[in-house]
């Protein structure tokens, strides 16, 4: 199945267009995309046994973000060898766990809102929970998942690392900081759920492509890690890390600014697309904190790079 949040209702993406669930199962299943993932089992069973209607035409513009409430965001840092590479960091022996707060969330297309000029783009696949799991073990950890979708954990860098303690789930939460879609797709349309390309392009240039084989802590790793903590509960979201080539990592170090467009995809599962826009300043980081991801002296500045770590 392709699951879809068609104008604020769950729907279904079939070769003929969107089927409206609310209306083919006579409200068995309501129109809340979120909701729908407290009763997966019932669900795929009833997907599985029922003829679905022929679907209705739609445009990408009306698909909203597939899970938009989810009780629980997991994010994992450091995830990928050449992303540890990049920022200098040594490669995790636990996954290193925060959030993007769930007001971050938004859908597969629109504006990118930047509140700061050191935003930085992450090309993520995302795991969508479909039944509770509360000490699972890796070898069982693919039954609790519902489908995969795609997200980006775009980060503003100056918020993120701002002194003395970096604040990695606020510099990563400002609206629209989440955009994740088209749809989420379960596992059985996928011919490797372990192994999708994953990539990001900024104004049509390529800036990250990987294999989430190249993983350091698996889906079913991340689950058992995350579940031996606490209950992950149906809805709740995984995104479990990025590539390497993020904006920090280069030299010049590049950041988004007004005008550039984010295209990020996920093999199997669609795209995602943002167009970069002004936004409105925060004010909690000083100047002089800003300054320090300017470019260096030998990036074409005159600033001493100082140690950072982007995630």
């Amino acid at each position: 199945m392709r699951i879809a949040n068609l104008a604020g209702r769950l729907a279904l993406v079939t070769a003929t267009g969107a089927v409206d669930v609310d209306e083919a199962s006579q409200g068995r299943f309501g129109p809340d995309p979120t909701a729908v993932y407290g009763n997966w089992q019932d669900f795929v069973a009833w997907a599985a046994a029922t003829t679905l209607p022929a679907g209705r035409p739609f445009t990408e513009t009306s698909l909203g973000a597939p899970v938009p409430k989810p009780g629980q965001v997991f994010a994992i840092g450091l995830n990928y060898r050449e992303h540890a590479r990049e920022t200098g960091t040594e490669f995790p022996v636990e996954p290193p766990v925060f959030t993007k707060f769930r007001t971050s969330i938004t859908g597969p297309r629109g504006d990118l809102a930047l509140p700061g000029d050191t935003v930085d783009w992450e090309a993520e696949l995302v795991v969508v929970i479909g039944r509770e799991a509360h000490h699972v073990a890796a070898a069982d950890a693919w039954q609790y998942v519902a489908g995969l979708t795609a997200g980006q954990d775009y980060s503003e860098r100056t918020r993120q690392l701002v002194p003395p303690a970096p604040q990695f789930s606020l510099g990563k939460s400002f609206p629209g900081f989440a955009p994740i879609g088209p749809v989420v797709v379960t596992l059985d349309e996928l011919p490797d759920p372990a192994d999708v390309e994953i990539g990001c392009a900024v104004n049509g240039e390529e800036v990250q492509r990987a294999r989430t084989s190249d993983l350091i802590f698996s889906i079913p790793a991340l689950i058992e890690r995350l579940s031996a903590v606490l209950p992950l509960q149906p809805g709740d979201l995984i995104f479990t890390g990025t590539p390497g080539g993020v904006g920090i990592g280069r030299n010049p170090r590049r950041f988004l600014a007004p005008g550039d467009e984010v295209v990020t995809w996920i093999e199997g599962v669609g795209e995602l697309r943002q167009r970069c826009v002004p936004g409105t300043p925060y004010t909690t980081a000083s100047t002089e904190q800003r300054s320090t991801l300017a470019p260096t002296a030998s990036e074409g500045g005159n600033h001493q790079r100082p140690v950072t770590r982007g995630q």
